[in-house]
């Protein structure tokens, strides 16, 4: 557990480092002029949002390399990832821009943007509300609140700044009492991440786990450890909206066909498992 949460504060003291020397570059105030100017992006809980019937979706993640793998796809086009996302058929995007860990960049994020008419979420260590701002000037319709990193309160505050410039978020918890705090303090997105922060090992169970316990109106992420459609089965039945998918797409050499595949087998999967099902009952 030491380890992990060192590694969180450790990011998470980066993440500060970095908002100083942004805020010396560029003000607040010029970046909140720039948040007024922009154009209301995509909704993203709309495009996430699983309708009735609708297999669960897929949030694909433009991610160069990451502390447990090392790196992905150092070379990643963005432009060209997202637009293979957006033909794969993602119903958002997401977009790392932490750059120590993750080699990412807001140059990623903005060109994103840019490349697809889809929502794009921003994933990074978010400590301060001038992230938010940086977001939103970006052009992005939903940043990534992890709530181990604020309290409930702060946590509440930092939604509040959110809704305030026009910026969905989606608040990531790790287990059922960060999921507790996020609903508290008023979190309509919750992002269940499946990598245990005591072992970092993945579990994709701790999204089935946690989601049959909350309430039925919010809309579900699960996070980390998809890449087949076996790991998508029943979540649609306990609410989950949809999935984040990022190494197995970044790692992919055609992304648009891989991630086309998983939708595929999204949809027929759960089908061929009751059918299966109800021949066994039969028999």
């Amino acid at each position: 557990m030491g380890e992990a949460l060192m590694f969180l504060d450790k990011a998470a003291a980066l993440a500060r480092e970095r908002v100083e020397r942004a805020m010396r570059e560029s003000p607040p105030r010029l970046l909140r002029e720039a948040c007024g100017k922009a154009a209301d992006p995509p909704p993203f809980a709309a495009a996430v949002r699983r309708k009735e019937g609708e297999a669960v979706g897929i949030v694909a993640e433009v991610k160069r390399s990451s502390p447990s793998r090392g790196p992905i796809r150092p070379g990643l086009l963005v432009e060209e990832q997202v637009r293979a996302y957006e033909r794969g058929g993602a119903c958002a995007v997401s977009v790392l821009t932490e750059p120590v860990f993750f080699s990412g960049s807001m140059d990623d994020l903005r060109d994103a943007v840019q490349a697809t008419s889809l929502p794009v979420l921003r994933k990074d260590f978010i400590v301060h509300p001038y992230q938010l701002l940086e977001t939103r000037a970006a052009g992005a319709s939903a940043v990534l609140l992890i709530a181990a990193l604020h309290g409930e309160a702060g946590l509440a505050y930092m939604l509040r700044e959110a809704e305030g410039i026009g910026l969905e978020a989606l608040v990531e918890v790790h287990d059922e009492r960060e999921a507790r705090c996020a609903v508290r303090a008023g979190a309509v997105m919750i992002g269940i991440n499946n990598r245990d922060l005591r072992t970092l090992r993945v579990d994709t169970g701790n999204t089935r786990r946690i989601a049959r316990k909350l309430p039925g109106e919010l809309v579900l992420v699960g996070e980390s450890g998809y890449s087949r459609a076996e790991d998508l089965v029943g979540l649609a039945e306990l609410g989950v909206d949809a999935v984040l998918v990022g190494e197995c797409l970044a790692a992919s050499e055609d992304p648009e066909v891989t991630l086309r595949e998983l939708t595929r087998q999204a949809r027929v999967f759960p089908a061929a498992v009751a059918i299966s099902a109800r021949k066994g009952e039969a028999g």
